[in-house]
């Protein structure tokens, strides 16, 4: 059961819940709702309820719900932790929560074992503690909530784009600006629905790249994002004619590294602790694989 707290007024709920999950096609939503599996302050309602503020929206995910969600004693490589929070540098191709095709060994699992029963619960059931997420095969920073306060917080930062998170990419080809912002909306991909893509009626996503260097036939980009929508680097970087390197999905993948899965690691986390205020500007190293092909690159 995935559950939050409304801070829309007058939304309808079909529209709140595509805007708060991503993942769930429109599709999916009606059916969730058509069998009351999308509750409002504990009551089944229609798709054109009109949301308050403070009304608890919770959504059974009905295709993941069998799931046994078990501690399993996976190595994280933890970068921060305290009572309310922790900050993981997660390994590529570690899938962050269970879901279908991915049941288990997921950062979830590791996590439920490395904080016993202290996690937030506000994800809901399968999201234990997950505030934000990371695809599969992108490594880095991601923090953890370990109580509602903290994930409550954490999650009005995201919102108001008070947390600023840095990545490191190589793309393919090479970039004559030394920076630039791309501001193009993005929705569900209508061809494919495991697919995001650039639209003129999608969200709002702008992302800002700075050249860190420039190699023979790519580039290595330090990249802020603004918004968090899914997938939003790969498709912006995709869509301008610069793929990042290894990405299967919105490149052809070819590289001649030999790396699986695209070469983007979230590097830096800033942001204010959700109780103390204090700010927190956390930092995790390049993966070994990803030194490895600069130091290639670096050689030709």
């Amino acid at each position: 059961m995935r559950q939050f707290i409304s801070n829309q007024n007058g939304l309808r709920l079909d529209k709140i819940i595509a805007m708060q999950y991503e993942d769930l096609s429109r599709t999916r939503i009606q059916k969730l709702i058509n069998d009351n599996g999308i509750l409002v302050n504990g009551k089944p309602q229609k798709a054109s309820y009109k949301i308050n503020i403070n009304d608890l929206i919770q959504v059974e995910d009905i295709e993941v719900k069998d799931i046994e969600l078990k501690p399993q004693n996976i190595p994280l490589d933890v970068i921060y932790e305290d009572s309310d929070i922790i900050v993981i540098n997660k390994p590529k191709g570690m899938v962050v929560h269970p879901a279908n095709g991915n049941p288990d060994g997921t950062l979830v699992n590791a996590i439920m074992a490395l904080c016993k029963d202290s996690l937030s619960g506000i994800g809901g059931q399968l999201r234990p503690g997950i505030v934000h997420r990371l695809d599969k095969d992108t490594s880095g920073l991601i923090i953890v909530a370990k109580n509602d306060i903290a994930h409550m917080k954490l999650s009005e930062q995201i919102k108001n784009h008070e947390v600023k998170k840095t990545y490191i990419a190589l793309v393919r080809g090479v970039i004559k600006e030394n920076n630039a912002t791309i501001d193009i909306p993005i929705a569900r991909s209508t061809k494919d629905r495991k697919k995001m893509a650039v639209s003129a009626e999608g969200r709002n996503a702008v992302t800002h790249f700075e050249v860190i260097k420039r190699y023979n036939g790519y580039t290595l980009l330090k990249i802020n994002i603004e918004t968090g929508r899914t997938h939003q680097i790969r498709v912006h970087m995709s869509h301008i004619g610069y793929p990042i390197v290894g990405d299967a999905v919105y490149s052809n993948g070819k590289n001649p590294f030999g790396v699986e899965g695209q070469m983007l690691h979230a590097q830096r986390l800033e942001f204010k602790h959700p109780i103390s205020g204090n700010i927190l500007n956390l930092e995790a190293p390049l993966p070994d694989y990803f030194k490895v092909v600069i130091q290639r690159l670096e050689q030709e």
